[in-house]
């Protein structure tokens, strides 16, 4: 069970308060804390929550720890609180109240469980959160039956969600066995793995490691620091095998990975430095696939910059996960099944060193908890400021076809880029990118010094 400690620390590095928890600085009237928590309680169910908070002691805007003079030890008319709000809560909640101080401030957590079976009510009356209000449930009769529904079945999940169809084949996810000495019976690999609902259909789990997946996994390549700048090329991976997908764009991850040198002062030996660290991608582009929550629909997403790369995975920390642990390495997966599968094929391992490796990297600010989803940004370690587009109008060669621009300004950026890394980069085909770099050649602007595989462009 989370301490008092960890749930406040938690909670409050939250970007704004959730349904399933509410901060106060001081909330004393006993009616309003029962609304409170049969509200926390429906909205934990809803929202599948381990628990529902309610917490005095800190700001609701800020989120800084205040302290507060509540005491859930009053009595309300000659009647302890705690009686008072277990008497009229129905069904029976075993809510409870804890104190300690957080930052030499006094703070109390009333910690409720999610609702089961039928909504909680406080003196007849059935409470919901909504974004960060308290509402009667009878007013919003959609809500209402969202939440019976919610209460009448488990929360969705990659085993519990049937996929879109049933008829699939499984060629690669045999493959990627057979790579690793792992066999597969044909009779029993679909229980063995997780890929059957409890009614014996075919899950979403099934569906993403199936030969066609339906579910595409995209990587765009932005000009410049932000979207509005041109998009270069927009890479779709996915609609197949989750595994192939995955080899697919971590590879990809190594033609963004430019090798630098820097040849200006080069006297004898030059030195390479990669643009990012590649072991970080990796760690990364792993925890994004078997924490992402796939249930939505959506696949995790790659966007490149020309200062960064972006990788988001969709949904949140678990509920059982505090931040703090997350940095430690406390692995906690939103998707056991898959992680189970990952860690079966030694694609990830379970020593908890993969986002300590990341923070140890690029530091905490790596991360960003956003409302939906968790995004990590890897800065590019450039050994020159790359092209800006504005740079790239003012000094690029007149009556270049745009092909001819983009290969252009992406060997200035990296002279030691290769035409395969060209063709990944810009999302041409690779006579096109040939064509591009001959007609570069022939007009005098680029020029090959050394050999295809260890030289690099001098660009005039």
């Amino acid at each position: 069970m989370k301490t008092l400690e960890e749930i406040v620390e938690e909670l409050a590095a939250r970007p704004c308060e959730e349904e399933w928890f509410e901060f106060k600085t001081n909330c004393h009237e006993a009616n309003v804390i029962g609304e409170y928590i049969s509200a926390l309680s429906n909205a934990a169910a809803l929202k599948a929550a381990d628990e529902g908070y309610l917490l005095w002691g800190i700001h609701d805007k800020t989120h800084e720890v205040v302290g507060t003079d509540f005491d859930y030890r009053a009595t309300v008319k000659g009647e302890p609180l705690e009686h008072f709000l277990a008497r009229q809560l129905t069904p029976d909640t075993a809510f409870s109240f804890e104190e300690g101080l957080v930052d030499h401030k006094r703070v109390v957590v009333m910690r409720t469980p999610p609702a089961r079976q039928v909504p909680t009510a406080f003196n007849g009356k059935r409470f919901l959160r909504i974004g960060s209000s308290k509402v009667n449930l009878s007013r919003f009769p959609e809500r209402e039956a969202a939440l019976f529904r919610a209460l009448l079945q488990d929360p969705p999940t990659m085993e519990n969600t049937p996929a879109v169809s049933q008829e699939m084949s499984f060629t690669k996810l045999f493959t990627h066995y057979a790579n690793r000495g792992i066999e597969l019976r044909r009779d029993t690999f679909e229980k063995n793995l997780g890929l059957l609902t409890p009614d014996g259909d075919r899950n979403l789990l099934a569906q993403l490691l199936s030969d066609d997946s339906k579910i595409p996994v995209r990587v765009s390549v932005f000009r410049g620091k932000d979207k509005t700048t041109p998009l270069v090329s927009v890479r779709e991976f996915g609609n197949t095998c989750l595994l192939s997908t995955l080899e697919k764009i971590l590879e990809y991850g190594d033609v963004i990975n430019l090798i630098q040198a820097d040849e200006r002062n080069r006297t004898v030996a030059r030195e390479e430095s990669p643009l990012f660290n590649s072991d970080v991608f990796r760690e990364a582009v792993v925890n994004a696939f078997v924490h992402n929550k796939w249930v939505d629909g959506n696949a995790p997403m790659v966007t490149v910059y020309s200062d960064r790369l972006e990788i988001v995975s969709r949904g949140k920390l678990g509920s059982s996960q505090t931040t703090e642990g997350f940095f430690r390495g406390e692995s906690i997966p939103v998707n056991r099944r898959l992680s189970d599968i990952f860690l079966q094929l030694h694609i990830s391992e379970r020593s908890g060193r993969g986002v300590p490796t990341i923070v140890d990297a690029y530091g905490r600010d790596t991360y960003e908890f956003r409302e939906n989803s968790i995004a990590l940004t890897i800065p590019f370690a450039w050994i020159q400021e790359p092209y800006s587009p504005s740079e790239a109008i003012c000094e690029e060669p007149p009556s270049l076809t745009p092909i001819q621009a983009d290969v252009y300004n992406a060997i200035k950026a990296n002279p030691h880029i290769t035409q395969p890394q060209l063709v990944e980069l810009l999302g041409s085909s690779r006579n096109t990118v040939q064509r591009a770099v001959s007609s570069l050649r022939e007009a005098g602007l680029i020029e090959r010094v050394g050999s295809n595989k260890t030289g690099y462009w001098e660009v005039h």
